[in-house]
């Protein structure tokens, strides 16, 4: 009885199987009777749409650029004093001096969409810029960072020794002064100025801010030259978000800054140290408005 079942269920196995083809065979048949009565073109539309969506998923030759987060250079970052001093006595300022960033999309390591691009290029508050442009062709996630780490590290060294030669000149004993920084996530050297401000803040105590929120941009050299930057038109909108009033820029930025100042942020040109220096104590001082402005070059 039992063998007699076991034969019954295979022979139904097989007549199901035998009769699967012929299903799929017409089933085929209905298939190309739909294409021969349709033509290609009735096709077009939908291929059109599947190949706009693969483009648009697809990663991008283009770099978005955004106004970043800033950085008071006065205060801390995870517990830690952004500029930490010692061997000689430091002050504290009731207001902050901020550096400023891009947020950067499009770098290695950090893929971007031709929909993200595209959406970007309508955004009044971003970039749209070619690879080739902020980075060399074929660079690694790995070579981008440490290239950018190590702008960084030189920036800061920079600030420090600029720092020196001006508290020097100015009287102040700095034999013994060691200088750190600490900011995380932050690569590039047009933070340079601002770090060179903020070390002459905590060593003077003259409070340089003035109690303000002042921001600024600038790579700063050792001789105390301040030089470009890029990206600094989304700088000042960040610095204006993060309710900066007056905004120091280097004079050989001026030609990105004229006509796109946000409203209510004062930008003041600066190109050496001593100039942004003494800018920071004309704001302080209530003379702020006696400075020298980006203008067009006629």
């Amino acid at each position: 009885m039992q063998e007699t079942q076991r034969v019954h269920a295979k022979s139904t196995r097989n007549g199901s199987s035998q009769g699967l083809l012929p299903r799929i065979r017409r089933r085929w048949r209905q298939v190309g009777r739909w294409f021969d009565v349709r033509p290609w073109r009735y096709l077009a539309g939908p291929i059109v749409a599947v190949l706009c969506v693969l483009v648009l998923i697809a990663p991008s030759a283009y770099v978005v650029q955004e106004p970043g987060p800033t950085q008071d250079v006065l205060g801390k970052v995870e517990g830690k004093q952004v500029i930490d001093v010692s061997g000689v006595k430091t002050h504290k300022d009731s207001g902050k001096l901020l550096l400023v960033t891009v947020n950067a999309s499009g770098v290695p390591g950090y893929p971007v969409t031709n929909a993200q691009a595209l959406l970007a290029w309508a955004n009044p508050k971003a970039t749209v810029i070619p690879q080739e442009a902020v980075f060399p062709v074929g660079q690694s996630a790995k070579d981008y960072a440490k290239e950018s780490n190590k702008e960084m590290s030189s920036s800061q060294n920079a600030a420090a020794t600029a720092a020196k030669r001006f508290l020097k000149a100015h009287g102040y004993d700095v034999s013994g002064m060691k200088v750190s920084m600490h900011v995380d996530d932050i690569g590039g050297p047009s933070a340079g100025m601002m770090y060179t401000l903020g070390l002459i803040d905590k060593v003077t105590g003259e409070q340089l801010s003035g109690g303000k929120t002042i921001a600024g941009t600038g790579t700063m050299n050792a001789k105390g030259k301040v030089g470009a930057i890029g990206g600094i038109r989304l700088k000042m909108i960040g610095a204006k978000r993060d309710g900066a009033t007056w905004f120091l820029a280097p004079e050989s930025n001026c030609s990105d800054v004229v006509g796109h100042v946000p409203q209510g942020l004062h930008v003041v040109k600066v190109g050496t140290l001593d100039e942004a220096y003494d800018a920071l104590v004309a704001i302080r001082d209530g003379k702020g408005g006696s400075l020298p402005q980006c203008t067009v070059k006629q």
